[in-house]
C-alpha cells in the first residue's frame, strides 16, 4: 500500500491517529486479513527506550528538548478563574499517542459512569456493555474473574516494594476517610485505596502500539505512516470518501476509504479536524472561510480533571529528585538487577474517597500518591521543573466529576496552527468548593497517628496557606489538569452530540470518531483505560456494521 507522493490511495478503512483507541483499531480491524487498513499519525515512532521503559516518563515530562519530540507542544488559552495562567496541555505525538508518554495509570472508571451515559441513551455503552471490552483488552495479572480479562493484548499490574512511607499513607487514607484497602479498585469496587495498577509488565510499557500495532505490523494488509498531518476529511455530498494528507514540502495526497474514515486523533486532534472539514459550529467556521458541512457541537462540552499537588516531607519515601537517584534506577533497568522503580509507574497508591457533594457510593475526589516531591506552585514554564531534594510524598487531590465546561476553537483554516483550547477551569464554584475540601482532607490525612512517625511537615502549599481563605486565594495558582480532557466529540441522541452511540457522525456517512473526546462525560479516574476500551468498542461495532 506504499505509493508514491501526491498519488491517490485506496484502502478500506483510514484511522486517523495512532494513539490510545486508534491503535487498537489498527490492530483490530487489521486481523481480518480481507480488510485494508491504513493507519496515519502525525507524530514519530516509538521504538525507543523513552517511550517504552516506564521510569522514562519523568524524563519526557520534565527535559524540555525531549518532550518537544513526542509532545504536541499545546497550551491553554489564559484561565479565567486560574490566574491567567497558560497551562501545558500535553498530548502524545507519537506511535501509541498519549499512551506512551503518560504515567501509566490503569483505571477504568466507576461502573455507574457507563450506566450513566447509556441512561442518557447511549445505548450499548452501559457497564454490562463495557466490560465485555476491557476484559478483552485485559492481560489482569490476577487473572480472570467476573470483572477482569486475562490474555488481553494489554499486561495490566498494580505497584509493588511500596515505601515504608507509602505503605503508611494507604493505612492513614482508610483510617482517615473509613474506606477500606483494596486489591483491585477496578473489580467489584472502587471506593477505596490500594496500590497503583499500571499498563506495564517487566519493565515494558504496554501502550496500544507495544499492545496493538507493533504484533500486527507484519500483516500485509495493515499500513502505518508517520509524520502524516490530516488537514481534512474530504466530504463528497453526505458521505466521507477519505482524508487530505499533508506531506513532506507541503505536498496534498488524498487518500480514498471505500468502507470509513475513524478520526482517533484525541479530545484537541479529532474536533479539529473535523471543523476542518466543514463539521462544527457553522458561524465559526464560515468566520474563518470554511463553508459548513454539518453544524455540529464540535470542540464544545471539554471538560478534564483537575488536581493539587500537596507534598510533605517524609523521611522514609526513599526516592529522591536527584540525577545520580535517576540514573542509578535507570542503570539498574538497563541491567535488570532485580525489581527497580525505573520499571513501573511512579506513583505508588491510588484512593477513591468520598466528598460532602458525592452522589451515594461513587467517589467524586481521587488521591494521586507519589513517593516524591513535586514542583510548585505549578509547572506552567517551559523549562525543567525544580524539586525539593529530600524524601517526601505528594498527594494530589483530584476534582474527578467536574461542573465546569470549556471548548476547542480554530484559529485558522491552517491544518498546522494550534487551536484555542480553553478548558474554563474553576468556572463552576463547586469545583473550586470540591478541590478546598479535598485539600483540607489531605492536610487530615497527613495528620494521622499512622504517619507521626513518618510526615515532619507540609513542603508545599505550606505554613503560609495554612487557612481555609489563604488555600481559597492561592488554589488558581496550584490547580493542573492531569491530562484527561474528554467530550469535545460527544456521544448521545440529542442536539449536544457530535456523534450517534454507534460513533457515527451525525448527518454523514462514512465517518466515526473513537476516542475520548466521544464521552458525554469524564469517566471516574485516568482516562487512558477508558479510550483503549474505545477503540475495541468501535472495532467490535465495525466488525458488526
Amino acid at each position: 500500500m506504499k505509493t508514491p507522493g501526491g498519488t491517490v490511495e485506496e484502502v478500506d478503512y483510514v484511522i486517523v491517529g495512532g494513539g490510545s483507541a486508534g491503535g487498537v483499531l489498527a490492530g483490530r480491524l487489521s486481523q481480518d486479513p480481507a480488510c485494508r487498513v491504513l493507519l496515519l499519525e502525525a507524530g514519530g515512532s516509538d521504538r525507543t527506550r523513552l517511550c517504552r521503559v516506564p521510569g522514562m516518563v519523568s524524563i519526557i515530562h520534565t527535559t524540555p528538548q525531549v518532550k518537544k519530540k513526542f509532545d504536541w507542544g499545546y497550551y491553554t488559552a489564559p484561565q479565567a478563574h486560574g490566574a491567567q495562567r497558560k497551562i501545558p496541555y500535553v498530548r502524545g505525538r507519537v506511535l501509541g499517542g498519549s499512551s506512551a508518554i503518560n504515567g501509566m495509570v490503569y483505571v477504568r472508571g466507576h461502573r455507574q459512569n457507563f450506566d450513566d451515559w447509556a441512561a442518557e441513551g447511549c445505548t450499548g455503552w452501559g457497564f454490562a456493555d463495557v466490560v465485555r471490552n476491557y476484559k478483552r483488552l485485559e492481560d489482569w495479572e490476577g487473572g480472570e474473574d467476573e470483572f477482569r480479562g486475562a490474555g488481553g493484548p494489554v499486561a495490566v499490574t498494580a505497584s509493588k516494594d511500596l515505601t515504608p512511607a507509602t505503605a503508611a499513607l494507604i493505612e492513614a487514607i482508610a483510617e482517615t476517610c473509613t474506606v477500606p484497602v483494596l486489591d483491585d479498585y477496578n473489580g467489584a469496587r472502587q471506593e477505596g485505596v490500594g496500590p497503583c495498577q499500571m499498563n506495564a509488565r517487566g519493565g515494558l510499557r504496554f501502550s496500544s502500539s507495544e499492545a496493538y500495532v507493533q504484533p500486527a505490523l507484519a500483516r500485509p494488509n495493515l499500513a502505518v505512516r508517520t509524520g502524516a498531518i490530516v488537514a481534512r476529511v474530504v466530504i463528497e455530498g453526505e458521505r466521507a470518501v477519505g482524508v487530505e494528507v499533508i506531506g513532506e514540502g507541503g505536498a496534498r495526497q488524498v487518500i480514498r476509504a471505500s468502507r470509513e474514515v475513524i478520526l482517533s486523533a484525541g479530545v484537541v486532534g479529532s474536533a479539529q479536524i473535523l471543523m476542518l472539514s466543514g463539521v462544527g459550529p457553522a458561524d465559526h467556521l464560515r468566520g474563518l472561510g470554511i463553508t459548513p458541512v454539518a453544524d455540529l457541537p464540535v470542540g464544545q462540552n471539554l471538560h478534564d480533571h483537575l488536581f493539587v499537588p500537596m507534598t510533605y516531607l517524609a523521611k522514609d519515601a526513599v526516592h529522591r529528585g536527584t540525577a545520580m537517584h535517576f540514573l542509578g534506577g535507570m542503570i539498574a533497568q538497563a541491567f535488570k538487577k532485580g525489581r527497580t522503580w525505573f520499571d513501573r509507574t511512579v506513583f505508588d497508591a491510588l484512593g477513591f474517597v468520598q466528598s460532602s457533594q458525592a452522589r451515594r457510593g461513587v467517589p467524586d475526589i481521587q488521591l494521586h500518591c507519589l513517593p516524591w516531591s513535586y514542583p510548585a506552585p505549578n509547572q506552567d514554564r517551559p523549562v525543567r521543573p525544580v524539586v525539593d531534594k529530600r524524601p517526601a510524598l505528594t498527594v494530589m487531590p483530584t476534582l474527578i466529576y467536574p461542573k465546569s465546561r470549556g471548548e476547542i476553537r480554530l484559529t485558522s483554516a491552517d491544518p498546522t496552527a494550534p487551536p484555542q483550547i480553553d478548558p474554563n477551569f474553576l468556572a463552576e464554584a463547586s469545583d473550586r468548593k470540591l478541590l478546598l475540601e479535598g485539600m483540607e482532607l489531605v492536610r487530615e490525612i497527613m495528620a494521622s497517628p499512622r504517619l507521626k512517625d513518618v510526615v515532619s511537615g507540609e513542603l508545599h502549599p505550606g505554613p503560609d496557606f495554612a487557612s481555609a481563605r489563604a488555600l481559597a486565594d492561592e488554589l488558581p495558582n496550584r490547580i493542573h489538569t492531569v491530562y484527561h480532557p474528554v467530550g469535545t466529540c460527544r456521544m448521545g441522541v440529542d442536539d449536544r452530540a457530535v456523534v450517534d452511540p454507534l460513533l457515527r457522525v451525525r448527518g454523514l456517512t462514512g465517518l466515526r470518531v473513537a476516542d475520548a473526546s466521544i464521552m458525554p462525560s469524564v469517566t471516574g479516574g485516568n482516562t487512558n483505560a477508558p479510550a483503549m476500551m474505545i477503540g475495541e468498542r468501535c472495532a467490535e461495532l465495525l466488525a458488526g456494521a
